[in-house]
């Protein structure tokens, strides 16, 4: 059963939603009235650092604490469906599943749609990935992790390293993964009044805004229409009142069905990405669930 902290939380995210009305703003004033939010509530956990760099032109953010493990990495990519958020509205949940997981995390800042729709995300994941791979680090030493967005970039970027026989990385997380920008979903009405975050009309939007005329369908575009042979274990876990909700089903249900390890949680009441909000216990014991999964994959003590 969900917490009576959600309850008002979930209330006030509604509210803020309807005041943001990013469909009817700029994308510009959009991009700049959630990063200042975000640099305003948004809390890092103790002991935190953060050292940003430039990778290729790509700005980025290394994220870790004293007790981080070495030569371990969480390629994290943040959600805001290819057109909205930064490092700034992504840092902290970011570096609460550092905490968790105990290895460092790398937090790039992509470049956005409409600007630079479909495949710039994925030139600059892999452009990230491949410096990685430089620096030494093993391809079994590196997680890709996102949310929303973020979480379809990781499965699509995988997919082109597995096209052009590159190594994988060792595991994916999935946090309300992104992954059919067609809609197709039934939970994408059936949830349309229950998701305080997300709204159908913006999730069209932003959609087509990626695709820049592309068929929405792709593979690349929307993961849940390809193949997953071959792909490296999966952590996924999804929100019961999202209307992402049925994207996250159909990517675990494909790639399972196509012999692939996949740990699916299905998480009763919560909305899209509800692991973002630090105050809320749910998303405590959602991080120490990403903990935990990442622990396992490169055999890190707690």
């Amino acid at each position: 059963m969900p917490s009576v902290t959600s309850y008002f939380i979930k209330k006030g995210i509604k509210v803020g939603s309807k005041k943001l009305n990013l469909e009817e703003k700029d994308i510009g004033e959009s991009r700049q009235m959630i990063d200042t939010f975000a640099r305003k509530f948004a809390r890092l956990p103790k002991n935190c650092k953060i050292d940003s760099i430039q990778i290729e032109g790509i700005y980025a953010e290394w994220i870790s604490n004293n007790q981080t493990e070495e030569g371990k990495v969480i390629l994290y990519l943040h959600g805001g469906g290819y057109g909205y958020c930064s490092a700034d509205t992504h840092r902290s949940l970011a570096a609460r599943i550092m905490i968790e997981a105990g290895v460092k995390v790398l937090l790039p800042e992509y470049r956005l749609a409409p600007e630079h729709p479909f495949p710039a995300a994925i030139e600059d994941t892999l452009t990230i990935y491949r410096w990685l791979l430089m620096q030494g680090y093993q391809s079994s030493n590196i997680i890709f992790a996102g949310d929303s967005a973020g979480g379809g970039l990781s499965v699509a970027a995988t997919l082109v390293l597995r096209e052009q026989y590159e190594p994988l990385p060792a595991a994916l997380v999935c946090l309300s993964p992104w992954v059919d920008l067609t809609s197709s979903g039934e939970s994408f009405r059936e949830n349309s009044e229950k998701d305080p975050y997300l709204r159908s009309n913006l999730v069209r939007k932003t959609a087509q805004q990626y695709a820049a005329g592309e068929s929405l369908d792709n593979y690349l575009i929307s993961p849940v229409f390809a193949e997953f042979y071959g792909f490296p274990p999966m952590f996924i876990q999804a929100g019961g009142i999202e209307i992402l909700l049925s994207d996250a089903q159909m990517l675990a249900k494909k790639a399972c069905h196509e012999g692939v390890e996949v740990h699916f949680k299905i998480w009763e009441g919560m909305w899209h990405v509800w692991q973002i909000s630090n105050r809320l216990p749910e998303a405590k014991k959602a991080t120490r669930e990403i903990g935990e999964f990442i622990r396992k994959i490169f055999s890190v003590n707690r």
